[in-house]
């Protein structure tokens, strides 16, 4: 049965955003006239007067230097209510090695699934075979949205779901929007990367829950395309990182002329040219976070350092020790040991906890988990 638009949903897709967003300026403002605020986004939304508001713009450096679009509080609550109306039905049509934004997958049931692709392909690890990594060029960026407007349309039957999809995809938020980094950030980004040279009715906003969710329908199409036609059997994604297994290069890299062409002719984009790469499976393969080997499997360096720099951005502020800065310090750090939790990473975990472990912050006995105090 399709979802409707009801009082009910729109309070279920509040507290579904409120899990993500505790304590923000924009959720506290929305929470001290809560019943009042959530009524009047359902009539605004019955009444199809609802407009979405001013996007936040700022800029992240670790890993990597990067624009961040995020929309306000009360259009994020709008985007749960979309999400929670129509996920169902896509869910059902993409494929099993698709890890992005889907409950119950992510970065560690991609890494074990790669792991035990490698495995299989090898006879564990005792025959030779490839693997091939592939990423598109400037991803989000260069989404078309007519394109994605297209695919999304056949499976939404709902008159007040698809009018809203049509404004979140086709909305720009360019034309209001708050910087909260300095410019001198916000020009380290670089042009190609950088949502504010986008070509009218390309890119989606990084930051927000429809960006993700759409994009996975977005590469869903070569999912299929590597499922079906090219009859890949060991075939993961993760976002726009692939990795696909052979025992014969010369077959990977026919894929991977294929694959190029195929999203270029049906989907805008196309493969980063430099960040093709081919090897043998037992060199080691960069997925999710994690480097996979024959009998073993450990967190890159670059996301391991990646954890220590958000702890030492931490230290270089004074150690804070109000309830937000300590919130987002172990939200971050939880989500770091839970990567190391997945392989033989005691000592590391023991190592990052004992940074931050204070009359604020705790870590239990076998550092799986820090919690605030406060």
């Amino acid at each position: 049965m399709d979802a409707r638009l009801t009082i009910e949903a729109v309070f279920d897709a509040y507290f579904d955003c409120r899990k993500e967003k505790r304590n923000t300026i924009n959720q506290l403002r929305f929470e001290a006239n809560l019943e009042r605020n959530l009524v009047q986004l359902y009539n605004d939304l019955k009444d199809g007067s609802y407009q979405i508001g001013r996007s936040i713009a700022f800029v992240i450096t670790h890993p990597k230097i990067r624009e961040v679009w995020a929309a306000d509080f009360r259009d994020r609550v709008v985007h749960h209510l979309v999400y929670n109306a129509i996920s169902e039905k896509f869910y059902k049509r993409f494929i099993r090695d698709n890890y992005a934004c889907i409950p119950g997958r992510g970065t560690h049931d991609g890494m074990r699934r790669v792991s035990q692709f490698a495995r299989s392909i090898t006879n564990e690890w005792t025959q030779p075979a490839y693997f091939l990594k592939a990423d598109v060029a400037n991803f989000f960026k260069t989404i078309d949205k007519l394109v994605l407007l297209d695919l999304v349309k056949p499976h939404v039957s709902q008159e007040w779901a698809w009018s809203l999809i049509e404004q979140i995809v086709l909305h720009d938020p360019r034309s209001n929007f708050v910087m909260r980094s300095p410019q001198s950030l916000f020009d380290k980004v670089p042009l190609h990367k950088s949502l504010f040279n986008a070509a009218k009715n390309k890119g989606l906003p990084i930051g927000n829950l429809t960006s993700q969710f759409f994009a996975n329908v977005y590469m869903n199409e070569l999912d299929q395309f590597a499922k079906h036609v090219l009859k890949a059997r060991y075939y993961a994604r993760y976002v726009d990182d692939m990795v696909l297994f052979h025992e014969d290069a010369g077959v990977l890299n026919d894929w991977y002329v294929q694959m190029d062409e195929f999203i270029k002719d049906k989907l805008a984009l196309h493969l980063h040219p430099n960040k093709k790469h081919i090897n043998l499976a037992d060199k080691g393969i960069d997925f999710t976070g994690f480097i996979i080997k024959p009998g073993r499997t450990y967190l890159r360096r670059a996301t391991l350092a990646t954890c220590k720099q958000t702890i030492r951005q931490w230290e270089l502020q004074g150690s804070p020790v109000d309830t937000e800065s300590l919130d987002d310090l172990s939200h971050s750090m939880n989500s770091y040991l839970g990567m190391l939790r997945q392989v033989d990473g005691f000592k590391a975990r023991k190592s990052l906890c004992k940074r931050i472990e204070s009359l604020f912050l705790t870590a239990d006995e076998d550092c799986t988990k820090v919690i605030s105090n406060l």
